[in-house]
């Protein structure tokens, strides 16, 4: 049997139970910034130092090139005196340094084009939003 003081505290409990219920499982979300800042320092570790082990075998279509004897058709890039030709940065010596720093580089060139990128979309979508153009 149940007073309307009962029920009210039973709906109470059960609103309680559902909200303690969610903490006690203790399954919180991890924020996003830390999300993407874990992600950043695994990209950046992985472009940074464990990059100098990739393959020093010539890449696909140079072996290809190589097997079917066209290698000395190639003609060089037009990029070959960019800074970062070659996965390396021209001016560091030390091969493994080099390569490190065009891989940190390489993750920070594109981190900033794909935020500059959103950042554009977002705030285009804003304007449109605010103009009531959707």
């Amino acid at each position: 049997m149940s007073t309307p003081d009962s029920q009210h505290d039973s709906r109470h409990d059960s609103r309680h139970d559902e909200k303690d219920g969610d903490r006690s499982v203790g399954r919180r979300r991890p924020r996003t910034r830390v999300v993407a800042l874990v992600g950043l320092l695994v990209v950046l570790a992985l472009a940074g130092g464990v990059s100098y082990y990739a393959s020093a075998s010539p890449d696909g279509l140079n072996k290809v090139a190589e097997d079917h004897g066209f290698a000395s058709t190639a003609k060089d890039s037009p990029t070959r005196h960019s800074p970062f030709a070659d996965y390396g940065v021209r001016g560091i010596t030390d091969g493994r340094v080099s390569t490190a720093v065009a891989g940190v580089a390489g993750v920070a060139i594109v981190l900033a084009l794909g935020t500059g990128v959103a950042l554009a979309v977002r705030r285009r979508d804003r304007r449109a939003a605010s103009d009531g153009r959707r």
